[in-house]
């Protein structure tokens, strides 16, 4: 998990880290200035993801702390699906992955994991156990009466994929966490409609966003420079 200093980071990555970190440090000045741990988890989440994207095992200690605050943040709001999903899926399998990527470092480059594969047996598995999930999720979600059935249970499912991606190392998970960032920007404009103090969350995920779609350009660039 080592990186020398700020050159380890082209001058975009840094752009791309400091932009997202203003952004969401404005929001929070402008929409919240209270919930210091709103604004924690979207500077710790953004900075996961440039260490994701350079497929650093880092990433994947920073989002374990980031799934432990954004699981009590969406508690506060009675997304309990988003919760749910969080503290016990994405940090157990965040777990996972930081073990997996520790395992399989690139020519021995603990900084930078090597890039995976997975079959059409591996894909019908990853569908089949998503779409279980899903249906499992579905009648939780409703037991437990969560705020925006549908949005939320479509979130544990791209979720679901992220993680299950991530953990094998396959480059579509920065996509698989794209589309969970918008079902969560359509989440939390639903929520800041009714407290604008979550426009905040609203910009983090945004940020998330481009960060998630940077990360699937540099992992094409890692698969094709590792082969």
């Amino acid at each position: 998990m080592k990186f020398k200093g700020i050159g380890y980071f082209s001058g975009f990555e840094l752009v791309l880290w400091s932009v997202s970190v203003i952004s969401v440090v404005v929001s929070f000045c402008i929409f919240d200035r209270s919930d210091i741990l709103s604004l924690s988890a979207s500077v710790i989440g953004v900075t996961s993801l440039i260490f994701s994207a350079k497929g650093n095992p880092a990433g994947q200690v920073l989002m374990i702390v980031f799934s432990l605050l954004y699981g009590i943040i969406s508690f506060n709001f009675a997304y309990y699906g988003e919760m749910i999903t969080y503290m016990g899926m994405t940090m157990p399998m965040a777990v996972f992955a930081l073990i997996a990527w520790l395992r399989n470092p690139y020519n021995g480059n603990r900084a930078e994991v090597r890039v995976g594969t997975i079959g059409k047996a591996g894909t019908i598995i990853m569908l089949l156990v998503s779409a279980a999930v899903t249906v499992l999720f579905w009648f939780i979600l409703s037991a437990f009466h969560t705020a925006n059935l549908i949005p939320s249970t479509i979130s544990v499912t791209t979720s679901f994929i992220a993680v299950y991606l991530t953990f094998r190392r396959i480059p579509l998970f920065a996509l698989a966490y794209a589309a969970n960032d918008i079902v969560l920007i359509i989440l939390w404009g639903l929520a800041s409609i009714e407290d604008r103090r979550y426009i905040a969350v609203l910009v983090c995920f945004s940020a998330f966003l481009v960060n998630d779609i940077y990360c699937y350009v540099n992992w094409m660039r890692m698969k094709k420079r590792q082969k």
